[in-house]
This record gives structure tokens, C-alpha cells and sequence, in this order.
């Protein structure tokens, strides 16, 4: 397998970085190449270009996820997904030489991966006709999963941030940066606008244009000026959280005011 040209799928960076970093150490004679993360160019990449022989393909793309991008470039490569949402909501994607990886990615469970895909394709195997539409009926049936972590630099190094631990997201010079409840500051490699579509709405909600704050942060909300309400955070937040009259009643419907 050494002319093995595999293909990584991936719209956070340092997590294309690690899985990358991985494969060339676990299989240095792979040909691994990082393409882009979003529908639109991995799309137009798969039709100017021969498929892969393996696709590590991330669930959850920067502009749709991989149902938009299996039903229009239809790949040949056999998949394994990878993913930061919960196992259990991406279990039915295992069919035949399919694999899926939770993010981070575990470079034990990575190997475990590389071998069920070795040892199909010693066996001579193919995937049964059609398991790419088993994948996508699974994917259009699927029910919503949010994310569970992130995967956060560190130096030279990368390590999980779960959800459960965030206080709240902010964006300032179009950084986002996540705050845990015990006032540590991460970058994440996510707008805002992303982080609502990929977070749980029971828990999230967009205060405004620069927070998206967890009802698990509230410590209290008082009332303010012109009809608005502002919303105290723990660990405080370095200026006033502001909901404006628009988004009130949203707001207290989330809160269950």
C-alpha cells in the first residue's frame, strides 16, 4: 500500500494539522493531502481531481455538512468520518469499510481505523453496491447531534475542550475565544454564527453580535435602558452583556421565564 493516496476533509485547521501529523507517522508512506473544508471546494476538488483511495471526512463542514458534500461529488474512496459530536448519533455510519473517529482524534483509535481498512483491502473486498447511499439515507435520517468538544491549541501541542465546560463563547477582531467557568480564555476556530448551528440551542444562546453566552453562566439579569435587559455571567464577562428589546422575549422563552 505504499502508492496509498488518502484525502483529509477537515474545516478546523488544527485538527486537520494533528490527523494529518498522525497518518504520516503511523503510515509513512501514505500519501496524505489535507483538501479544503468547505462543501463548495471539496466538491469542485472532486471533480477536477482522481478520488482518493481513502477519505477522512469531517461530519460537520464550515459550509454544510457532509451529506451536501457525499450527494454532489459522490466519492469513490472508501470513508471514515471523523467527528466531534457524540458516538452514539454517528454509529449508523458504520456500515461496511465505513469507520467513524471521535474528535479529538486518538492516534490508538486512529490505528484500529487503518487496520480495518487494510485488512479489507488484503481481503480483496469492495464496499456493497450502493453503501454510499446506505451512508446518505443514514445521514438524511439522521437526528440532530450537537458538538460535544473542540480540539484547542496549546503550544505545540492540541487538547480537547468540552462544551460542558464552556461559560461562554466571544468574538472580538473576529476571533472567537471560549471561556471556561474557571475563567480560562481558548481560541476556537469557529465564528460565532458557526457555534449557533453546531451547539445545543437549549443550552446556547446569541446575547448578540458578540456573545453566545450558557444558561449555566447566568448568575442574574436586571433591567436596563429602553426596554432591554442586561445578563451578569460567571466568571464575569469585561463588558455588559446586553439583550435588546427584540430579542427579550426569545430570551425568557430560553430562560423558561
Amino acid at each position: 500500500m505504499n502508492n496509498l493516496k488518502v484525502a483529509i476533509i477537515e474545516d478546523e485547521v488544527p485538527a486537520a494539522r494533528l490527523l494529518h501529523s498522525m497518518l504520516r507517522r503511523l503510515r509513512p508512506a501514505w500519501e496524505v493531502m489535507v483538501l479544503p473544508g468547505s462543501v463548495e471546494e471539496a466538491v469542485q476538488w472532486f471533480a477536477e481531481n482522481p478520488h482518493p483511495d481513502l477519505l477522512f471526512l469531517d461530519i460537520q463542514l464550515s459550509d454544510g455538512d457532509s451529506f451536501n458534500f457525499l450527494t454532489s461529488a459522490r466519492p469513490s474512496s472508501v470513508i471514515i468520518f471523523t467527528t466531534a459530536y457524540d458516538q452514539y448519533a454517528i454509529r449508523a455510519f458504520t456500515v461496511n469499510s465505513v469507520d467513524y473517529i471521535l474528535k479529538p482524534v486518538d492516534e490508538k483509535r486512529l490505528l484500529e481505523a487503518i487496520v480495518k481498512y487494510e485488512t479489507l483491502v488484503a481481503a480483496n473486498t469492495s464496499p456493497e453496491n450502493g453503501y454510499l447511499d446506505v451512508i446518505l439515507d443514514s445521514l438524511r435520517h439522521r437526528e440532530k447531534a450537537y458538538r460535544t468538544r473542540f480540539l484547542i491549541a496549546g503550544g505545540e501541542r492540541f487538547r480537547p475542550l468540552e462544551v460542558s465546560d464552556v461559560a461562554y463563547f466571544y468574538s472580538e477582531n473576529k476571533i472567537t475565544f471560549a471561556v471556561t467557568y474557571t475563567g480560562q480564555e481558548h481560541i476556537v476556530d469557529l465564528s460565532l454564527n458557526k457555534l449557533v448551528e453546531q451547539l445545543d440551542p437549549d443550552q446556547f444562546f446569541r446575547a448578540n453580535r458578540q456573545v453566545l453566552l450558557c444558561v449555566k453562566a447566568i448568575s442574574h439579569v436586571e433591567p436596563y435602558f429602553n426596554g432591554r435587559i442586561v445578563v451578569f455571567v460567571k466568571p464575569s464577562y469585561k463588558s455588559q452583556i446586553i439583550i435588546s428589546e427584540e430579542k427579550i422575549t426569545a430570551f425568557k422563552l430560553w430562560l423558561n421565564f
